[in-house]
């Protein structure tokens, strides 16, 4: 998936993405799904939490962690659409960082 048009085609301006978080819960379970509008493009990750039977219900617990989880995925998803684009637009790859010392010889 492309994300990036060039540089060229668009004018500088400011810009503001839309990010909406649906909380899903069916106790034990609760899910999250997160949608992310860029105004270009649409990006969607889903996660889950699970409560073990033994441990006391605290909705916000899985809400936390199902939420967390889905954001971290979108956020690989960005993540993974930026490195296609820069590939899809020639751009070199990147140089190994130089080493913190030489080796003696």
């Amino acid at each position: 998936m492309t994300m990036t048009r060039a540089a060229r085609s668009r004018p500088p301006t400011a810009k503001e993405w839309s990010l909406r978080l649906y909380l899903s819960e069916h106790d034990p379970a609760t899910t999250a799904r997160v949608v992310l509008d860029t105004g270009d493009n649409l990006m969607e990750s889903c996660a889950a939490a699970h409560r073990n039977p033994y441990d006391p219900e605290v909705p916000e617990i899985g809400d936390e962690l199902a939420a967390g989880r889905a954001l971290v995925a979108l956020g690989r998803k960005l993540l993974r659409a930026a490195a296609g684009d820069i590939e899809e637009a020639g751009a070199p790859e990147e140089a190994p960082p130089a080493p913190l010392w030489l080796p003696r010889e």
